[in-house]
């Protein structure tokens, strides 16, 4: 099979679907094969994830399956452009003397990069070479496979923490929280500099003692620079049922500006810096 030649530009609230049907399941996936990836897209411009201004590019391939996901059509890798790394690496040169000039970089989301180690792992040395910042988004599930040696590429980690209770993140993910817990103490005592994201989603993750258990696991550590509380929204709902998933919470409202203000008084009291 012919690599693909062109990453797709867009939106992450594009939707993207059956590009590569041959791609491997993303479960059995080793993520060892670095020369080429699944991509969903890139987004140039993007001010929200890491400092300055950004190139985001969103892997293909999950294995949590967040009830609040605005991304389902990156769960799977078939979903996703096959891409040749080589591809991937000239297409950000095409950006990094702008991106320099800014103090701007490159940011790997997803899905969940970590599902596909190798190829993430040679574009941050890439960027690296070029002198851009990298921020790695994941969601901690996967941190095993990011050795030591992956993460002296990366300057930033923006760790998504979904829940502080472990039942209430099982119920969220269909996952264990234990893995994103492991990653994160493994982070800290590198002193790698984290952002800690936390989505608010009413009726799900709002529980005044889901919310405290978050600050209580992230006030320890001194590498986090802020957490972010992120209201729910429904900009990727009607991706769902076009990928004919049930969608839970087609009916949940986004949280007003007085429930998310009193999650962050929740989290400072802990002890956290937020914003």
């Amino acid at each position: 099979m012919s690599f693909s030649e062109t990453m797709e530009a867009g939106s992450r609230y594009d939707l993207r679907a059956g590009k590569s049907p041959d791609a491997p399941d993303e479960g059995n996936f080793s993520g060892e094969e670095s020369l080429c990836g699944w991509v969903h897209s890139y987004e140039t411009g993007s001010t929200v994830d890491g400092p300055g201004i950004r190139i985001t590019v969103f892997m293909s391939g999950c294995l949590l399956r967040c009830q609040y996901c605005h991304n389902p059509d990156t769960w799977h890798l078939k979903d996703g452009t096959r891409i040749d790394l080589a591809h991937a690496i000239k297409r950000l040169e095409a950006f990094a003397d702008p991106l320099r000039l800014v103090g701007g970089g490159i940011t790997i989301s997803g899905g969940e990069p970590l599902v596909q180690a190798g190829f993430t792992r040679g574009l941050f040395r890439a960027a690296k070479k070029m002198g851009l910042h990298t921020a790695l988004d994941t969601s901690g599930f996967l941190g095993d496979r990011c050795d030591d040696n992956y993460l002296e590429s990366v300057d930033l980690v923006l760790l998504d923490i979904k829940s502080g209770d472990p039942a209430t993140y099982e119920r969220v993910t269909g996952k264990p929280l234990e893995p994103t817990l492991r990653f994160a103490g493994r982070l800290a005592a590198m002193d790698k500099p984290v952002w800690i994201r936390f989505v608010l989603v009413p009726g799900l993750t709002d529980d005044p003692e889901n919310i405290a258990a978050v600050g209580r696991m992230v006030a320890p550590m001194r590498n986090v620079e802020w957490l972010e509380v992120l209201p729910f929204h429904q900009l990727g709902a009607f991706k769902w049922p076009m990928l004919h998933d049930d969608y839970a919470l087609a009916h949940t409202p986004t949280p007003t500006p007085e429930q998310v203000g009193a999650a962050m008084e929740i989290l400072r009291k802990a002890g956290c810096r937020v914003r």
